[in-house]
């Protein structure tokens, strides 16, 4: 029996055309594996709320599936959807702002008995201020400073250059250090 691919002649037109080798699909589930909490944790910074997080992800995930086979290098499958993360939490801040055209003070979000009784005063703090800094320099500073990232792989998820990064990144911790009443 012979494969539909086998049939096509390999000349058309007295012209000789090569076939070009079937590229390799990403492993989505590999990827979800490894990488679905991180993500999570990115988008619940971004986004305040735990469901509204797993959904972003998941979305991010099921359009990385679908596409899989559109992404030149399976390599960068992760920087892929890092960006396709934020980019889903930017726009869930777009509705919500939206919605809330007035504004709303900051409340953190409901943690459990026992996160509240380990996570100190100093952190919460933190994390007021952090929510507090404009979205942009919001997004550098927890891929630099909590998924330890550089500055190129920061500029890749942000879609931005490299120098618009560490501008960014320096922004924002000067920012962070004033809302926090400390010396820059």
């Amino acid at each position: 029996m012979t494969r539909a691919a086998d049939a096509v002649p390999k000349r058309l037109c007295d012209v000789e055309v090569e076939l070009l080798p079937r590229r390799e699909l990403v492993d989505v589930a590999t990827l979800f594996a490894e990488h679905h909490l991180g993500l999570v944790r990115l988008a619940l910074i971004m986004v305040g709320d735990r469901a509204t997080a797993e959904d972003v992800v998941q979305e991010a995930f099921a359009r990385t599936h679908a596409g899989r086979a559109r992404l030149r290098d399976p390599d960068s499958a992760l920087a892929y959807v890092r960006s396709a993360v934020l980019n889903g939490c930017r726009s869930v801040l777009r509705r919500r702002a939206t919605v809330f055209r007035r504004a709303v003070p900051y409340e953190p979000p409901v943690w459990s008995a026992e996160s509240a009784a380990l996570l100190g005063e100093e952190r919460r703090e933190v994390l007021v201020a952090l929510r507090g800094l404009p979205q942009r320099q919001r997004e550098a500073l927890t891929l630099r400073y909590y998924f330890d990232l550089t500055d190129q792989e920061v500029a890749a998820a942000m879609g931005v250059s490299g120098s618009t990064a560490r501008s960014t990144i320096a922004r924002g911790l000067s920012a962070l250090a004033r809302a926090l009443g400390e010396d820059a």
